[in-house]
C-alpha cells in the first residue's frame, strides 16, 4: 500500500489525510508549526468521533484510521512516499520553495502535487530538476465529504503520472476530472458568475440578497443561494479567489471583483465565521425575508444562469476540459442541480444567446459578450447532448 505525504496541517491537509487513511494508506502529515499539527490531530479525532456517534464507523475503525496518520515537523519523513500533496497557503513563491524542498527528499518516481485552487501548476514546477512528475490535485472542502477532485497536469507533466494519480484518487472513492492548467481550472472559473452576477444584481438595486438567494434556491434548485454561500465559504476567501482569477485573466471584465464584497472584507465581515457578512449571524439577529415575486425571481435566475452557461461553454470552446468533465465538475464540486451544458440544452441555446446579446447591448459591457461556441451552435441549431 502506498504511503501518502501531506504538506500542511490546515483544514484541507487534515481532510485529505483522513481520506487517504480511511482507504488503508499510511499517511505522513508535515507542518513546521507544532500547534498546527496538534490542532489537525484533534480536528480529525473530532470528525471520527462524530462518525462513530452516527454509527457510520466503529470505535475500532476510528482507532485504526487515526493510527495510520503520523504527524511530523520534518519533511525528511516524506522520503518513502508515493505521492506528496502540498496543501499550504495560496502563495506561488512558497509553493515553489516547497516543491524544490520535497524534490530533494523523495525518490524520482514520487508524484509531487499541489492542492491549489487556482495557481499555475506549470509555474510551481519551473524551478524543479524533474518537473515531469508534478500535478495539481484540487480537493474541495471538506475533503472527506466532497467527491470531486480536479487533476491538473502542468505543461511539463508526463502522461503516466497523470494516470497514476487518477487511479489512486479514484480508489479513494473520489470523482476525478482533468482540467487544463489555466486560472481557476474548471470549478473556480466557471462558478465566478454565480457570485459576480448576483453581486451586480444587488448593486443595481434590482433585488436584495435574501431575494436573490431565494430565487436561486427555490426556482433554480441550487443548494445555497450565492450570498449564503459566500458567507459560508468566507468573503475573504471568495473575494481572494475572484481577485486572483481576474488578475490572472489579464483583467477580463467577466471576472471583475465587487466593491460591495471588498468592503465586507475590509470590515472583517467574512460571514459565518466572524458573525457578520451579507447576513448578520449574531445571537438575536433576524434574517430579512425575501420578496417572493415569481417574475422577479425568474429574471434573476435567467440572468445568472445564462452567465454561468456562457462561462461553461467558453471553457469547453477553449478546451479547458471535456463536456462531460465540465458538467461533472459543477454537479460534484459545487453541488449544482444540473450540469450547465445540459441545462443549456433544456433552456435552448438560441434563448441564451438572445439574453446575453440583450445584456451586452443594454450595458455596453464586455463581461456580457457571448461565447463564440454558443453563437455557432445557435446558428446551426445544435445541442451539447
Amino acid at each position: 500500500m502506498e504511503i501518502i505525504g501531506i504538506l500542511g496541517a490546515g483544514a484541507m491537509g487534515g481532510g485529505i489525510a483522513q481520506v487517504a487513511a480511511s482507504c488503508g494508506h499510511e499517511v505522513v502529515v508535515c507542518d513546521n508549526l507544532t500547534p498546527a499539527l496538534s490542532k489537525a490531530g484533534k480536528r480529525i479525532q473530532a470528525t471520527l468521533k462524530g462518525l462513530v456517534d452516527k454509527e457510520k464507523i466503529t470505535d475500532s475503525d476510528a482507532y485504526s484510521l487515526f493510527s495510520r496518520i503520523r504527524f511530523t515537523d520534518h519533511m525528511s519523513d516524506f522520503r518513502d512516499c508515493t505521492i506528496v500533496i502540498e496543501a499550504i497557503m495560496e502563495d506561488i513563491e512558497q509553493k515553489q520553495i516547497a516543491f524544490k524542498s520535497i524534490e530533494a527528499i523523495v525518490g524520482p518516481e514520487t508524484i509531487i502535487a499541489s492542492n491549489t485552487s487556482s495557481l499555475s501548476i506549470s509555474a510551481m514546477g519551473a524551478q524543479m530538476q524533474h518537473p515531469e512528475r508534478i500535478l495539481g490535485v484540487h480537493f474541495f472542502n471538506p475533503a472527506p465529504q466532497m467527491r470531486l477532485v480536479e487533476i491538473i497536469p502542468a505543461l511539463q507533466t508526463e502522461p503516466r503520472f497523470i494516470e497514476q494519480a487518477r487511479r489512486l484518487i479514484n480508489c479513494w472513492g473520489k470523482t476525478t476530472v482533468i482540467a487544463k492548467d489555466t486560472p481557476g481550472f474548471i470549478v473556480n472559473r466557471v462558478a465566478r458568475p454565480y457570485y459576480g452576477e448576483s453581486l451586480r444584481i444587488l448593486e443595481e438595486g434590482i433585488a436584495d440578497a435574501p431575494t436573490i438567494d431565494w430565487a436561486m434556491r427555490e426556482l433554480g434548485g441550487f443548494r445555497m443561494g450565492p450570498f449564503e454561500l459566500m458567507d459560508f465559504i468566507g468573503n475573504d476567501i471568495n473575494y481572494t479567489v475572484t481577485e486572483t482569477v481576474f488578475t490572472s485573466f489579464y483583467y477580463d471584465p467577466r471576472y471583475k471583483p465587487s466593491f460591495t464584497q471588498k468592503r465586507l472584507v475590509d470590515a472583517l465581515y467574512f460571514g459565518r465565521k466572524t458573525g457578520r457578512g451579507f447576513y448578520d449571524y449574531r445571537e438575536g439577529a433576524v434574517i430579512p425575508e425575501p420578496t417572493k415575486d415569481q417574475a422577479l425571481g425568474k429574471q434573476i435566475l435567467t440572468r445568472v444562469l445564462c452567465m454561468l452557461i456562457n462561462e461553461a461553454a467558453d471553457a469547453l470552446y477553449l478546451k479547458i476540459a471535456t463536456r462531460d468533465d465540465i458538467d461533472l465538475a459543477m454537479t460534484q464540486g459545487v453541488n449544482y442541480p444540473k450540469g450547465l451544458l445540459a441545462w443549456a440544452d433544456d433552456l435552448g441555446i438560441e434563448n441564451i444567446v438572445s439574453q446575453l446579446d440583450w445584456l451586452h447591448a443594454e450595458y455596453c459591457d464586455d463581461r456580457y459578450r457571448c461565447c463564440r461556441l454558443l453563437r455557432i451552435m445557435a446558428r446551426e441549431k445544435k445541442k451539447f447532448y
